[in-house]
């Protein structure tokens, strides 16, 4: 080994320096560069660690290839509800395509659509369409590109119930959100469970504390049901909730949800099921009650595609026996206009995901996107303008 003498650490980093030059560009210049900062101790290094050193650093250099390109960066941010998934799409892109490294930030609709529209971000995630007023308001043209099906989850922690699936519909749900049904042993939640054990127990509301589609399906179901919440709360990705505890994301209401004995909270599927948390049965158009799921979310796809609807247009409440109340589509919101490089890619990462990301969907409890919604999907992404 080395006696300690007054080269130091720094040195020692020199001659790691000068072979690394060595491998990657010339022998020439490693020598030169060796000798200038340590004179004689280059033939030391040379007659007792050679060998071994250029070994190491030869392993060096070739997991560390020199990189002749930049890695371009994309920035997104948005809608929780899809969160999970979005986490793993971009790592899979990331083995397509190495040179692309694309960012997404769970903060909610109405954060991902107000930093998009001002031009913070290349991509916005929202489950909810944005709205005239708002693109009138920035001036900037916006394509809505379909990404998922999911469904909006009733949950609550009840241990006392073991297996029970419990059954709720509109009106009790927004006679307990509006803080008007305090207890679980109520009468009106009997009614619709006879063969439940209820505790008498306080209920215990759980909701969004940021602006959230999530918040907007759950809102816009009730004020179809009850004349009394649109007209006390209203809808849309964020109302004055009367009673209840806030939680920031999707995440943050999954964890209040764990903590509090007797919460009850509306979450998107993935995270209720993510956690095995219970889901309630909730009741449809048709008059069943029917728990979140694949099916029921894709029953309701079908529907609207039988219907003729556009993939902006609302599948909340929407009619057919297995179809779930609650369900909807989430979107990637991009600008229309884009510079070349940058929108290039970005139309590239959202094909990948129309076409062959979609696979992975099921998995982390989200509906794929039917066939004739990924091809309306594809053509309307080709309107997508490059500067």
């Amino acid at each position: 080994m080395y006696e300690k003498d007054s080269y130091g650490q720094a040195h020692k980093l020199k001659v790691i320096k000068s072979y690394i030059y060595y491998f990657h560009f010339n022998l020439a210049e490693a020598k030169k560069l060796s000798c200038k900062f340590l004179g004689k101790r280059m033939s030391v290094l040379k007659t007792n660690f050679a060998p071994l050193f250029l070994c190491f650093i030869f392993l060096l250099c070739a997991c560390f290839p020199k990189q002749n390109k930049e890695v371009l960066l994309i920035n997104g941010a948005g809608a929780s509800f899809p969160y999970i998934l979005y986490s793993k799409w971009l790592s899979e892109y990331r083995r397509v395509d190495p040179l692309v490294a694309v960012n997404y930030q769970s903060i909610g609709s109405g954060g991902g659509i107000r930093q998009f529209l001002t031009g913070t971000l290349d991509f916005g995630g929202t489950d909810v369409p944005v709205s005239e007023k708002e693109i009138k308001s920035s001036k900037r043209q916006v394509l809505h590109i379909p990404t998922a099906l999911g469904a909006v989850a009733i949950t609550y922690n009840l241990k006392s119930l073991g297996s029970g699936d419990l059954r709720l519909d509109g009106k009790l749900l927004s006679e307990i959100f509006r803080g008007k049904i305090k207890k679980w042993s109520d009468s009106q939640i009997k009614r619709l469970n006879p063969l439940l054990k209820l505790p008498e127990k306080d209920i215990v509301v759980v909701y969004r504390a940021d602006a959230s589609g999530t918040t907007s399906f759950f809102t816009n179901y009730l004020s179809l049901i009850s004349e009394d919440f649109l007209r006390e709360l209203g809808k849309g990705k964020s109302v004055s909730w009367p009673v209840g505890v806030g939680g920031k994301g999707n995440e943050g209401v999954m964890g209040l949800v764990n903590k509090i004995d007797g919460a009850i909270a509306y979450i998107g599927l993935s995270y209720a099921q993510s956690q095995k948390l219970p889901t309630a049965a909730v009741k449809n158009k048709e008059g069943r009650f029917v728990k979140p799921s694949l099916r029921s979310v894709q029953a309701s796809a079908q529907q609207a595609i039988k219907n003729k609807k556009d993939y902006t247009s609302s599948l909340i409440y929407i009619k057919g026996k297995d179809a779930y109340p609650m369900s909807g589509f989430t979107y990637i919101i991009i600008a229309k206009k884009m510079p070349k490089q940058k929108g290039k890619a970005i139309v590239k990462f959202l094909k990948w995901i129309l076409v062959s990301g979609q696979k992975f969907s099921e998995s982390l409890y989200f509906t794929p996107l039917p066939d004739a919604v990924v091809q309306s999907a594809l053509k309307h992404l080709s309107q997508a303008e490059f500067e």
